[in-house]
């Protein structure tokens, strides 16, 4: 099987951003977005997806606020999945589901790995969750819709009993997607070299 990996950058007026990924990693990351909840939780989501990601915001607009840095890094993240599955031909198994505990609260993602971008996020009473260091669930929803443009997927999302505590709630959540990412980029035998779609192409 050829190496799935790819290594990007993605520079505009508010940010740059610089990627190195490899699918088929062990778990281990390099992550500075200069926003450290989300730091975190990406070397979450790396370490329960066995992926290796080095992930590096050179430049970006934070004394502006978090928004254009939160969006660009999913782009690019996303993009760098993209990239490294290219063509889509190796076989994947296209669909993965994964579900992460923390406390009380569960998580549950579903990605459908088809070309089309779509995200749907449920969090019940998610205006009762405390951000930390400015960064809200609306960011979360935001970093997830850039995500999910990026690398072309449908995402399904949800939290049930999110905790008041955004920390507790995001690590469950990226968490589960990790585990989701994980299972749907593994190459089933049954179809391995084919294209994992009716249509014969995934775009």
């Amino acid at each position: 099987m050829p190496d799935r990996k790819a290594k990007l950058e993605r520079k505009s007026k508010e940010t740059q951003i610089s990627l190195s990924l490899n699918i088929d990693g062990k778990g281990k990351a390099r992550i500075k977005t200069n926003i450290g909840i989300l730091d975190h939780m990406l070397e979450l989501f790396t370490f329960h997806g066995f992926f290796d990601l080095d992930l590096n915001v050179k430049k970006s607009d934070l004394k502006i606020d978090i928004h254009h840095t939160n969006e660009d890094i999913g782009i690019v993240l996303g993009k760098g999945f993209a990239a490294a599955l290219g063509e889509k031909k190796s076989g994947i198994k296209r669909f993965g589901d994964g579900f992460a505990l923390m406390e009380s609260t569960l998580a549950r993602s579903v990605i459908d790995i088809c070309g089309r971008s779509h995200l749907k996020l449920e969090i019940p009473n998610e205006k009762s969750i405390k951000g930390e260091g400015g960064y809200t669930i609306t960011h979360f929803e935001h970093f997830l819709e850039s995500f999910a443009k990026g690398i072309g997927a449908t995402i399904n999302l949800k939290i049930e009993n999110p905790s008041i505590d955004i920390h507790t709630t995001l690590e469950s959540a990226f968490k589960s997607l990790g585990l989701a990412l994980d299972n749907a980029t593994q190459i089933d035998s049954r179809r391995k070299g084919a294209t994992p779609s009716t249509k014969g192409i995934i775009d």
